[in-house]
């Protein structure tokens, strides 16, 4: 009598089970990462958003939420931090734009194209204390140009280090850093441009401005927006660099979160602080999900290429 396998048992049913759990073992090297941003991105967004809805004593309310909108000083902490965020965005996008097309267009593994992407990786990093100190021993009061100017030209803008402390001072300094972090970012765009596109423009009798009209800026102003936004969430949510040139508490947003909570006159305020923040996480995910619209396109776009 010939027997009739039974489905689901023996080496097949082994079979299956193996392959099951060896697809899922895949996803054993992702729980570090989960992990990760659990304890150190997920948890402390919670705590703030659910923070900012309590006040002194802990109960649920917006009584702080209000309190912070309606508030003077908060308010142009804001509105400061927002302006020089846009600043600094647009003038280091434009010009990190710039050097990236620069070493686009010279030898792609070269000496300088080497060098200016390992010099770009080192300065994106460099801000904070040492940002500070080299802008303060370079244009500050006693300075080395500062000094200079002071002695062969007392009447322009390098003699006079109050332009420092303010929001030129911030903003240059953000700058600087900004600068590199869009060559970075803006740099693999612009490498996927084609060479045989700007041939058949010119086979086709374009001109060099028909070429970047219709080809090269529509397909360069997704990424070049993205960027863009990306350069003004690391402005916006830098603390280091503007707290070690500027001892106004209430200038930036993040000084004056920092002030809340670390008050050394007994104006420490916790859950001021977590409203502060949880006012500029709104900013964030509004700039973050016009980030990931724009990449998703780019990323279709360079899919099909």
């Amino acid at each position: 009598m010939t027997q009739i396998p039974i489905q689901g048992t023996g080496p097949a049913l082994s079979r299956t089970s193996s392959r099951y759990w060896r697809n899922k073992s895949a996803y054993l090297g992702v729980l570090p990462f989960l992990l990760f941003s659990g304890l150190f991105l997920l948890y402390p967004t919670w705590n703030v958003i659910s923070g900012a809805f309590q006040d002194e004593s802990g109960k649920f309310g917006t009584k702080v939420l209000v309190e912070v909108f309606n508030s003077s000083s908060a308010r142009a902490g804001f509105r400061n931090s927002l302006e020089i965020s846009a600043q600094t965005a647009i003038a280091g996008s434009i010009l990190g734009g710039l050097f990236a097309w620069a070493m686009v267009t010279g030898k792609q593994g070269g000496f300088f194209y080497r060098f200016s992407v390992a010099l770009s990786s080192v300065l994106a990093q460099f801000g904070g204390v040492m940002l500070t100190f080299a802008f303060l021993a370079t244009f500050g009061f006693n300075g080395l140009v500062s000094t200079f100017a002071i002695k062969y030209a007392p009447g322009s803008f390098l003699a006079e280090s109050s332009w420092l402390y303010g929001k030129a001072g911030i903003a240059v300094l953000y700058t600087f850093f900004q600068i590199p972090l869009m060559v970075l970012v803006f740099l693999p765009t612009l490498e996927n441009m084609k060479v045989q596109w700007r041939e058949a423009s010119d086979a086709l009798g374009g001109k060099t401005y028909e070429y970047w009209l219709r080809v090269g800026i529509p397909i360069l102003t997704p990424s070049f927006a993205g960027a863009a936004l990306l350069l003004f969430v690391n402005s916006f949510s830098a603390y280091a660099t503007a707290a070690t040139l500027i001892n106004l508490s209430d200038f930036l947003t993040p000084l004056a979160i920092a002030t809340a909570l670390t008050s050394e006159v007994g104006g420490a305020n916790p859950a001021e602080a977590k409203s502060l923040s949880a006012y500029m996480v709104i900013v964030v995910i509004i700039a973050m999900s016009l980030y990931a619209l724009l990449r998703r396109k780019v990323s279709k776009w360079e899919q099909s290429r």
